[in-house]
C-alpha cells in the first residue's frame, strides 16, 4: 500500500502542475486577446479581379489622396456665408484633423473674420479634371511616416461675394 499511495500522490502533484500551467497559458492568451485592437480598418483596393495582400496598418496612397481631397473640399465649401460656414466646417470636421491643424484653421478663421474677408463670401473648391491622383501618383501622395502624409492637390476655387 505504501508504493500505491506514493504513486497516487505523485500523479495528483503532476495533475496540479498541469492545471497551473494551463491556467497560466489561459491567462497569457486572455491578456493577448485583451490587448488586441478593438477595430481594424483594412484598405482593400477597388479592383477585386486580382487579389491583394496588405498589412492591416498599410494605407494605400489612393485612399490617403481621396481622404485628403474630400476633407479639403468639405473644409473649404462655404455655400451660404463664409463667416458661419467656415467655423461650422472646422467644428464639424474636428474628428478628422489634428489638434495642430485645428488650431491653424481656427487662427486662419479668426484672422479672416476680423479683416471682414469672410462676410457674405461663397466658396467651392474642386479638383481640376485631368490633374488627379492617376496622373502622377508618386508626386501626389508622399509618405512621411506610418501616420503622416503630404498630399498635393491641384484644385480650382469658385468664390463669390454675395
Amino acid at each position: 500500500y505504501l508504493k500505491l499511495a506514493d504513486s497516487q500522490r505523485a500523479h495528483i502533484t503532476s495533475l496540479r502542475m498541469a492545471i497551473v500551467l494551463l491556467a497560466l497559458l489561459a491567462l497569457g492568451l486572455g491578456i493577448g486577446w485583451y490587448r488586441a485592437p478593438q477595430n481594424m480598418t483594412i484598405h482593400v483596393p477597388p479592383d477585386l479581379r486580382s487579389g491583394s495582400t496588405r498589412l492591416w496598418w498599410d494605407i494605400p496612397p489612393q485612399s490617403v489622396y481621396a481622404f485628403g481631397l474630400y476633407i479639403f473640399q468639405q473644409m473649404n465649401r462655404w455655400p451660404v456665408d463664409g463667416e458661419q460656414d467656415y467655423q461650422t466646417n472646422i467644428t464639424r470636421l474636428d474628428a478628422y484633423i489634428t489638434p495642430a491643424c485645428k488650431q491653424y484653421l481656427q487662427s486662419d478663421f479668426d484672422l479672416r473674420k476680423s479683416s471682414g474677408e469672410l462676410r457674405k463670401r461663397v466658396r467651392g473648391v474642386y479638383e481640376i479634371p485631368g490633374r488627379g491622383f492617376g496622373d502622377s501618383p508618386e508626386l501626389r501622395t508622399v509618405t512621411n511616416s506610418i501616420d503622416d502624409w503630404t498630399v498635393t492637390l491641384d484644385i480650382s476655387a469658385d468664390e463669390y461675394y454675395g
